[in-house]
């Protein structure tokens, strides 16, 4: 349903609010994120430790700028594998505002 709409906004041309992104981008992020990244962006998880994911709440990556986001989920960086071909740049922008929520928590 939720994709649905968000497809029919951007057929139309419109945009969507920052809740509807972050709550489709929540979608994602348990599905393609959270493995690595754990429930609350901490990157806890054993796969996440064992890549050494940087967490959400790091100096770093709260001042990175979504495009450097979206850049390094698009195409890697790191230990971190390209998800360009796994995820629209619809869906990586729509994580990018879930996460963005995760760092205000």
């Amino acid at each position: 349903m939720q994709r649905t709409l968000r497809y029919a906004a951007l057929a139309l041309g419109l945009t969507l609010p920052g809740a509807m992104h972050a709550q489709t981008g929540a979608a994602t992020y348990k599905a393609k994120c959270q493995m690595c990244h754990a429930a609350d962006g901490s990157g806890s998880t054993p796969a996440g430790k064992a890549m050494k994911a940087i967490p959400f709440s790091s100096p770093d990556l709260i001042k990175a700028s979504d495009a450097q986001l979206f850049a390094s989920t698009k195409n890697g960086k790191g230990k971190m594998p390209a998800f360009g071909a796994k995820l629209s740049d619809a869906e990586i922008k729509d994580s990018i505002a879930y996460i963005r929520t995760l760092q205000k928590k």
